[in-house]
C-alpha cells in the first residue's frame, strides 16, 4: 500500500499522524486491522451485554415487587416541607449571630490588666426589664439570635423549685463566670502541653513539667483512639483544644430566663436604637408562680418594701387561687381569725350545756 495525499484524505486519518504513517506503513497496517477486530468484537458483545442487563433488572424488579412495586414508588425524591416548618427556618436563619471576642477587646482598667492583659470574662446576652401596669414589674426581654441557648424547662424548674433561685441569679452567674474562666485557664494549659512536646530536649515527664503531663495527657488515652494522626502528627491535643473552645463559648449564648420557664419567652420585634430587632419577650405572671406557691422569701419582700408590687398582683390575678401574702401574715391572720371565732364558740357551748342541765333537772323532778 502506497500513502498519498488522496489516501490519507479519503482515510481520514489526523494530521498529526501523517508524518508517521508516511515513514511506517506497515504499522498502519496493524492499527487498522486492531480497530476493526475491536468493533467486530464489540458487535459480537452486544447481545450478551443486553442480556445481562435484561437479567439484572429483572432480578431487582422480582425484588421490589415484595415490597409492593409498582404501587409503592419508593421514597420522595424532593421532600416538599411544610409551610409552617419552612418559615420557621427561614426565619431562624435570618436571626444574627451573638458575636463574641477571643482575645478579648483590650480595655484594661487596673494596672494588672494593663501588664499582663484583661482577664477572660462572659460576653452574656444582656436583659433588659422593664415595668408596665398592663405586664407588672417582673418583665424582661433579649435580643433574639442565630445562636444562643436556654436551659431545659425541666431543669430551670428544678433550680427554681428545688433550689429556690428564682429572682436573684448571682450563684446561676457565679457558677457561669467560673466554669468559664476554668475552661480558658485549662485551653492554655494544653497550649502550653503542645507547645511543650515539640522541644524534644525537654523530658515532659521530670519535675516539674510532670504535673503539666498529669493535667493533659489523659485527654490523648481518651482521644488516641478516636482521632487519627496526620503525616505522623498526634492531634488530639488541637482537637481536644477545639472541644474546649466550644464549651467555653457556649457559655457566652447561654440565658437563664427565670423566674420565666424559656418556653414562656414570646417572639416579636422591638424598635431599639430606631432600629427593627427580633426579641424575646419575658412577661406577666411566671407559670411556675401558679403552679407553686410563690417563694416566702419575695413575698415577704413584697410585704415589708414593696407593697406597690403585693397590691397590683392581688388586684391583677385576683381570680387566681395563689397567696401572695407572707406565711407569717397568714398565720398571724388565722390565729386572729380563730381568736375571734373562740368566744363564740364558747358562748354557744355553754348555752347548750345549760339548756341541756335544765331538760335534765325537769324530767328527773317529774
Amino acid at each position: 500500500m502506497v500513502f498519498t495525499h488522496q489516501n490519507i484524505e479519503r482515510l481520514k486519518v489526523p494530521s498529526f499522524m501523517l508524518l508517521f504513517f508516511i515513514q511506517n506503513e506497515y504499522i498502519f497496517i496493524i492499527y487498522i486491522i486492531n480497530v476493526y477486530l475491536i468493533m467486530s468484537l464489540d458487535e459480537k458483545f452486544i447481545p450478551f451485554r443486553t442480556g445481562f442487563y435484561e437479567i439484572v433488572g429483572n432480578i431487582f424488579k422480582k425484588l421490589a415487587k415484595l415490597f409492593g412495586y409498582p404501587e409503592n414508588p419508593g421514597m420522595v425524591t424532593n421532600y416538599d416541607p411544610q409551610d409552617e416548618v419552612y418559615a420557621r427556618s427561614k426565619f431562624l436563619d435570618n436571626l444574627p449571630l451573638h458575636q463574641t471576642f477571643w482575645p478579648p477587646i483590650q480595655r484594661p482598667e487596673t494596672w494588672f490588666e494593663m501588664i499582663f492583659g484583661p482577664s477572660p470574662k462572659v460576653e452574656s446576652v444582656p436583659r433588659y426589664i422593664y415595668e408596665s401596669k398592663e405586664e407588672g414589674f417582673y418583665n424582661f426581654y433579649i435580643e433574639n439570635y442565630r445562636n444562643i441557648y436556654f436551659l431545659p424547662d425541666w431543669l430551670s424548674e428544678f433550680i427554681q423549685v428545688r433550689l429556690h433561685i428564682c429572682l436573684d441569679l448571682t450563684v446561676l452567674e457565679t457558677i457561669r463566670e467560673v466554669l468559664f474562666v476554668g475552661l480558658m485557664i485549662y485551653s492554655q494549659i494544653v497550649i502550653l502541653r503542645i507547645a511543650l512536646s515539640w522541644y524534644i530536649y525537654i523530658n515532659p515527664y521530670t519535675f516539674p513539667w510532670c504535673y503539666l503531663a498529669a493535667a493533659v495527657d489523659w485527654t490523648e488515652d481518651v482521644l488516641q483512639g478516636i482521632v487519627p494522626s496526620i503525616l505522623g502528627v498526634n492531634i488530639t491535643g488541637s482537637v481536644f483544644l477545639g472541644i474546649l473552645g466550644v464549651a467555653a463559648d457556649s457559655l457566652n449564648h447561654l440565658i437563664f430566663t427565670m423566674p420565666f420557664l424559656p418556653s414562656e419567652g414570646e417572639e416579636t420585634k422591638l424598635l431599639i436604637n430606631q432600629q427593627m430587632k427580633d426579641v424575646l419577650v419575658f412577661h406577666y405572671l411566671p407559670i411556675l408562680w401558679y403552679r407553686y406557691p410563690i417563694p416566702n422569701d419575695i413575698r415577704e419582700f413584697w410585704y415589708n418594701e414593696k407593697p406597690a408590687i403585693l397590691k397590683y398582683m392581688q388586684k391583677a390575678y385576683r381570680d387566681l387561687d395563689i397567696q401572695f401574702l407572707p406565711d407569717k401574715i397568714i398565720h398571724e391572720l388565722n390565729s386572729q381569725k380563730l381568736t375571734s371565732e373562740f368566744p363564740q364558740f364558747y358562748d354557744s357551748f355553754i348555752i347548750k350545756n345549760i339548756s341541756h342541765i335544765h331538760i335534765t333537772d325537769y324530767f328527773t323532778s317529774a
